[in-house]
């Protein structure tokens, strides 16, 4: 996989995810960074644990690149970053960046990237409160 796809337990670059989507026939990158909140649903979290089937995640990830491209054929780039492991409150989580002509296409098609992400990616979150309780998110654990 290219650096265009990437699964890390470092910090997210968001400069660097920029970069790789742009190039000189780009009118448009649209990038959107999902961060830690400090609450889910009234409840104070206190930080998040990412994990993930890593192969898998970074087919999927490729797969959704594929899909952006033929529904949005102007597109020139899809960049997918996750982080895993621990994550405190205000630490990016994942960022999604498209390339485009037009930022109408730029924008739709970072919203799909994201949303199938959230639906297919095989990379599960569990919350940690400040209560101590914790519980897994979207996941089959």
């Amino acid at each position: 996989m290219s650096s265009k796809f990437r699964l890390t337990y470092d910090v997210l670059d968001v400069m660097a995810v920029y970069a790789i989507a742009d190039n000189a026939r780009n009118g448009a990158v649209v990038l959107m960074s999902g961060m830690v909140r400090n609450q889910t649903g009234g409840r104070a979290v206190d930080y998040l644990d990412y994990q993930a089937y890593e192969p898998m995640a970074l087919q999927v990830f490729k797969e959704i690149s594929d899909r952006c491209h033929l529904n949005f054929p102007s597109i020139t780039e899809v960049v997918i970053h996750h982080r895993l492991g621990k994550l405190k409150i205000g630490e990016i989580s994942v960022l999604v960046a498209v390339g485009s002509p037009h930022r109408v296409e730029a924008f739709e098609a970072c919203r799909y990237a994201i949303d199938t992400l959230k639906v297919e990616a095989p990379i599960w979150k569990k919350e940690f409160w400040l209560d101590g309780v914790s519980s897994w998110v979207n996941s089959p654990v």
